[in-house]
């Protein structure tokens, strides 16, 4: 099927080209998002004569994009979520959650924009391309954690095996040292049963 291109679209072609794609492609994402037209000779002529307001609108939202790109590119935002010991969430991250994380701190994201391969399913920071317009994208990193310090840590670059090390190497130190408490008590009591005996064996003598 031959379609007209009201825009740019990824690994297709650029506004006004004349493209072939499959008949399904057209009825269920191209044509119902405004993304092209069929390529009858009444809808190109319609083209051809709305073409500069076309390319001028595309300019101005071209431009709004790259004003927020800006400002998104690399953001960090902070997701949490219930997971496991060895990281893996309750459920998932999905691209309304990457939206909405996004809203929350002030930028203007839909869930359409985030380009997502497969949902978020483990602890850690991930990134995500955010599609601001056909021209303009932008990465962000998603920091999934089950708290705020846990992001905060993350953040600074741990993952979530060496925090879970990190917290097993510090319960190995409280223990070794209660250990050794307990060891350093029962020498204290040692040695004031050899302090006593002497005095109870003159008791014995006298």
């Amino acid at each position: 099927m031959q379609v007209i291109l009201l825009e740019r679209v990824a690994k297709l072609g650029q506004m006004g080209d004349v493209v072939d794609v499959k008949p399904g492609f057209a009825r269920n994402f191209l044509l119902p998002q405004g993304k092209a037209l069929s390529a009858s000779e009444a809808n190109i002529a319609s083209f051809e004569a709305q073409k500069a307001q076309l390319e001028a609108r595309n300019l101005e939202t071209k431009k709004e994009a790259e004003a927020l790109a800006e400002k998104l590119d690399g953001q960090q935002f902070i997701v949490i979520r219930s997971a496991s010991d060895a990281g893996a969430l309750y459920g998932s991250v999905t691209p309304r959650d990457a939206a909405d994380a996004a809203t929350e701190a002030g930028f203007t994201v839909d869930k359409k924009q985030i380009i997502l391969l497969a949902p978020i399913k483990e602890l850690g920071l991930h990134s995500v391309a955010v599609k601001l317009h056909p021209e303009v994208e932008v990465e962000i990193k998603m920091n999934v954690a089950r708290s705020e310090e846990e992001a905060e840590l993350q953040a600074s670059g741990k993952s979530i095996q060496e925090l879970a090390a990190e917290e097993e190497a510090a319960a190995e130190f409280e223990i070794a040292e209660l250990f050794d408490d307990i060891g350093s008590a029962a020498s204290d009591d040692d040695d004031l049963v050899t302090e006593e005996a002497p005095a109870e064996e003159d008791e014995a003598k006298a």
